[in-house]
């Protein structure tokens, strides 16, 4: 089976730093296993959506060497799949349309309650859910090991489709894993509780579940998630400081200590020292706030107009 990872940004900004540690995580996985590496553009929340973002993004990425094999997926673009998946999982009994508010949820702790306090009006907006089986489900992650969740107590019947029409984050990066056929998902720790709704949704669906593998998130000096690009421009030989930068992040400190000349040399040697085994295993790590500083500063450039691909 031929390894297929991928990396999913939101448009919501400049690609923050911690989403370029989890890229270079996706890419070196793919690239260290003769693998497929692609992209996904996840802008199914078009209020969040920042314009020109996705192309400022792809433009670090390719900057840094990144280019995925394929021409990038956007979720906007793929509503039909997701509308097919929740007719199947209506025919099947698994979903259902809630027109619960904010407040009904908040006043039953956060999740929804066993049955929906409002009753459903033609004329009145509704989100669907998932109707949510009792149960554990259990999978083993690559880096963070055994994890498991009761999903029916953690989280009760979440979102599909939102009140406002827009899909949920769940469904889509189910169905698109899918269609892309990823065998893979390296991201970020904070996405950890979301994996096994995501499985439930496979099984539902009869979709394969991939391998996981989630690195630590990034904090800087207060504890807090690293965020948001800074907004200065450096000079673009300075990318190669970034990768040094993320390298050791990563764990893979003979790949940052070495003399290479451009991003391509650099990258080329990661690939073939890279150690799966020297990630660090933890749900977050500090950053030193020097180095982030310097590395975000750097990929600040203007955006390209050019493709990922």
């Amino acid at each position: 089976m031929t390894y297929v990872g991928r990396f999913a940004p939101s448009p919501t900004g400049t690609l923050h730093w911690g989403s370029l540690f989890t890229a270079l995580a996706s890419w070196l996985e793919a690239r260290a296993a003769g693998g497929r590496w692609l992209l996904r553009i996840e802008d199914i929340d078009p209020p969040r959506a920042v314009p020109g973002a996705s192309a400022a993004q792809l433009h670090a990425l390719h900057r840094l060497g990144l280019d995925p094999d394929a021409e990038p997926w956007r979720q906007s673009q793929r509503t039909a799949a997701y509308a097919a998946a929740l007719r199947q999982l209506v025919a099947a009994g698994h979903a259902y349309p809630c027109a619960c508010t904010r407040a009904d949820l908040d006043a039953y702790a956060g999740t929804h309650p066993p049955q929906c306090v409002r009753p459903l009006r033609a004329d009145a907006a509704q989100a669907w859910r998932l109707r949510v089986p009792r149960g554990v489900i259990a999978f083993d992650d690559r880096l963070q090991g055994p994890q498991q969740q009761d999903v029916r107590a953690a989280v009760g019947d979440f979102v599909l489709r939102r009140t406002d029409g827009l899909w949920a984050y769940q469904l889509a990066v189910v169905v698109d894993d899918a269609a892309q056929g990823v065998t893979d998902v390296v991201r970020g720790a904070d996405l950890l509780d979301s994996t096994p709704r995501q499985i439930l949704l496979q099984r539902l669906l009869q979709l394969p579940t991939p391998r996981y593998l989630h690195v630590p998130l990034l904090l800087d000096a207060a504890g807090r998630k690293l965020s948001k690009s800074a907004g200065a421009t450096a000079l673009p030989e300075d990318v190669l400081s970034v990768l040094r930068v993320a390298l050791a992040l990563l764990g893979q400190h003979a790949a940052a200590r070495h003399p290479a000349h451009d991003v391509t040399c650099l990258l080329r040697h990661a690939c073939v020292h890279y150690q799966s085994g020297s990630l660090p295993r933890a749900r977050t790590i500090a950053a030193p706030q020097s180095a982030v500083t310097q590395a975000t500063r750097t990929l600040a450039g203007k955006p390209s107009t050019r493709s990922a691909t």
